[in-house]
């Protein structure tokens, strides 16, 4: 019989919710165990619509992890970052710009936040492929392997399939249109990803106005944030405003990505997001991450569901003609390679660059 006694970790003790006066986004909250049954769904899938395209984030509770399971993540999420020495970290760095996915680490001073100024980010990640047994694992993570593979098929089971049918049914599509093209055994690279967010100097601060991650837009379908109490993501608001996402303990902050975007012909946006300077009363913390990051399989071409009737009545707003949408694989390889490292032409709009991938504008916002 196996054993019930978890390996030993490290408690990573999170820092107290900011008390500042912030102005927060008006997030719509989703139930996500209504999930569970034809009638739960059809309650569901019009709230998250009006959501996802209103601010392109919503916050989902009762998902399935209680706090104590949220908060194991949390200590096994700090372990590649408080407890893999330097020498292994380099060893288990990905070669991002040659195979065009984030797998083991990515070390700080890798992207460019502030071209004009020299500002590059502090921020070091740790990916692991919904598959853990796919690639090798730096020693003190192995342990934890079997905990985060449950995490892995968590996301994708209880979370990302539930959306994806809610998303499928708000486009009066069959419920299953969209899973079908999310397989956990297919080859892909959906994922688990730790981040930590180290704080920079004064100077930095003052180069970049603050940002520690330019305003962007997610890679996938779907992105899942478990929400950490240690502030600086925003969203813009359908006003061009910058907003901050607020902290619900044990919510997920869920938004929608390109691959969204392609196969709902513009219905849903990718969300526009990016990361800033803690508030005042959190400066002295770094800020820890834990996410999955979904996309389709890589064989999957990102075509609009053109049986949808919404899409025919909304109007199918193509990023290029059908005969060039490109594959899954080659959309995250051109955007993984390119982030963060391609020097970026200025747009049309105010304070927002551009590079094209695949024939496709792709923007980012200062």
């Amino acid at each position: 019989m196996p054993s019930l006694t978890l390996p030993e970790c490290g408690r990573y003790i999170p820092p107290p919710a900011t008390n500042e006066d912030l102005e927060f986004a008006d997030l719509a909250i989703i139930d996500l165990s209504k999930a569970h049954t034809p009638e739960g769904r059809a309650e569901l899938y019009p709230e998250l619509r009006d959501a996802l395209r209103t601010y392109g984030f919503v916050y989902a509770i009762n998902h399935g992890y209680n706090q104590v399971q949220r908060d194991r993540i949390f200590d096994i999420a700090n372990v590649p970052f408080a407890v893999v020495p330097p020498d292994e970290m380099k060893t288990y760095t990905a070669n991002i710009e040659k195979v065009g996915y984030y797998a083991g680490f990515k070390g700080r001073q890798f992207w460019k936040v502030d071209t004009e100024n020299n500002v590059l980010d502090q921020i070091e990640h740790y990916g692991i492929n919904k598959d853990v047994t796919r690639r090798p694992h730096p020693q003190a993570l192995r342990p934890f392997l079997p905990e985060i593979d449950a995490f892995a098929r968590h996301n994708h089971f209880n979370v990302i399939h539930p959306i994806l049918r809610l998303v499928a049914l708000s486009l009066e599509l069959p419920e299953e249109t969209l899973v079908e093209k999310h397989n956990f055994t297919g080859t892909g690279e959906s994922c688990v990803r730790f981040m930590k967010y180290y704080r920079r100097t004064k100077e930095e601060e003052e180069k970049s106005n603050n940002v520690w991650l330019k305003g962007h837009t997610d890679v996938g379908s779907i992105t899942v944030l478990w929400s950490q109490p240690v502030g600086g993501l925003q969203i813009q608001a359908p006003d061009g405003r910058w907003k901050w996402v607020r902290h619900i303990e044990n919510a997920l902050v869920i938004n929608t990505g390109d691959m969204m975007d392609f196969f709902s012909g513009g219905y849903y946006k990718p969300t526009i997001h990016r990361v800033v300077q803690p508030p005042e009363d959190q400066r002295n913390y770094d800020r820890l991450g834990a996410f999955f990051f979904s996309m389709p399989d890589d064989n999957v071409r990102l075509l609009p569901c053109v049986e949808s009737p919404v899409l025919h009545r909304f109007g199918i707003q193509r990023r290029c003609p059908d005969e060039d949408a490109p594959l899954c694989e080659v959309w995250r390889k051109g955007r993984t390679t390119t982030y963060g490292r391609s020097d970026l032409k200025k747009g049309i709009e105010h304070n927002v660059e551009e590079e094209v991938i695949e024939g496709i504008v792709v923007k980012h916002y200062n």
